[in-house]
């Protein structure tokens, strides 16, 4: 269904491509591409098919095609997928909230239940021991013969029988009273949590422009370079990333938001491909594929903030070596304690002269406090 799904996307926004080359008039293309979102109308979707292929987020720009009866259509199109995202998720909820009201139900009914056998063994228990005292009476009183051995061994036999019925008791009361214990952690270990994630991409989603492809392809291919470069101890999270997935929606949203990469933004095209290429800053490419850094952070990144660490602090040390070097390129400054600043009236000072005006005019002193860093000068 994903592979159909695709085919008559790629339909509509190729006819919908050559139709915004021709011009808004309406011809053949303009049919086409109708005749597609027609098809897409009433094409049976899930929100699964809908997040494997990524059809929704492809199908915008058709929303701001010269057509009206293109505009239109897709918006429609979009319509119908929403409603069905969002039935399908309240639907989901519905019967997760069904599934947690159902176990607080059965756990009180098991309870009742285990109350209910309890007090029935415990009646049952009081009728046996309330027979047994009778016979034991009867037995007694029957025997009138003084030191009879029979009235003896009655006696002995019916306490050993009521010793033996209590410990047979306490000992089925506290395998009862275990019960619900030991089903708690049975029933909370058979419920593991799972996050439903996207199946990855077995092909590169194709956009039959060859410019943007060819830019997609790339991105895969850098972004792939990610499971041989990253440690061990997030090897489980790469690997659970869709390097193409990443890749197509890097791509749409540099098209989207900056144009063709033969357009006004081709260095930002440029920038941006060669710090995901470069092999010394796979930094980069990892935060880009396990989405620490979005498509629309990456596009707004600075050629300094995409450098690897190694390359950021070379150009700080580059900084610093240039500032240096302009501060000890300017005039030299002496110390003395001939000036007093007029601010804090302190009289360490440095300073140094300039011929700002004519030759034949005297110099220009300039004067530096070290204690409040005021400035003056004088001729």
């Amino acid at each position: 269904m994903e592979r159909e799904l695709l085919e008559v996307f790629e339909t509509a926004r190729k006819s919908a491509d050559a139709a915004a080359n021709a011009g808004a008039a309406p011809g053949p293309e303009v049919s086409r591409c109708v005749d597609a979102l027609e098809r897409l109308k009433v094409f049976p979707v899930s929100y699964d098919a809908l997040v494997a292929t990524q059809v929704g987020k492809r199908l915008r720009h058709l929303t701001k095609h010269p057509s009206d009866s293109i505009k239109s259509l897709a918006s429609e199109v979009l319509e119908i997928w929403k409603k069905v995202v969002v039935e399908e998720t309240t639907r989901n909820k519905k019967n997760s909230s069904a599934n947690d009201k159902m176990s607080p139900k059965l756990e009180r009914a098991n309870s009742i239940k285990v109350e209910k056998g309890m007090k029935t063994y415990a009646h049952k228990v009081d009728d046996n021991l309330s027979a047994e005292n009778v016979k034991a009476e009867k037995t007694c009183s029957g025997d009138t013969k003084p030191g009879s051995a029979l009235k003896s061994d009655s006696i002995s036999k019916v306490e050993r029988n009521l010793a033996d019925r209590d410990r047979d008791m306490a000992e089925k009361t506290v395998k009862v009273e275990g019960v619900p214990k030991e089903e708690k952690p049975a029933s909370t270990a058979k419920q593991p949590s799972h996050k439903s994630t996207p199946p990855k991409l077995t092909y590169m989603v194709k956009c039959n422009d060859p410019l943007r492809d060819k830019i997609r392809e790339l991105l895969a291919e850098a972004l792939s370079k990610v499971s041989s470069e990253a440690d061990e101890d997030i090897m489980d999270e790469v690997n659970a990333c869709d390097p193409i997935r990443v890749a197509v929606t890097v791509e749409s949203t540099m098209f989207e938001k900056m144009g063709r990469s033969n357009g006004t933004q081709k260095f930002k095209y440029r920038s941006i491909m060669f710090n995901l290429k470069d092999p010394n800053n796979p930094d980069l490419r990892r935060k880009v594929l396990l989405g620490q850094v979005n498509p629309e952070r990456l596009i707004t990144m600075t050629p300094e903030e995409m450098a690897s660490v190694q390359r950021q602090r070379e150009n700080k040390q580059i900084k610093e070596k240039a500032l240096f070097d302009c501060e000890r390129g300017g005039p030299p400054k002496a110390t003395t304690d001939q000036f007093k600043c007029g601010r804090c009236g302190q009289r360490k000072t440095t300073y140094y002269q300039l011929q700002t005006r004519s030759a034949d005019e005297p110099m220009t002193t300039f004067v530096t406090c070290v204690n409040c860093n005021n400035h003056w000068k004088f001729c």
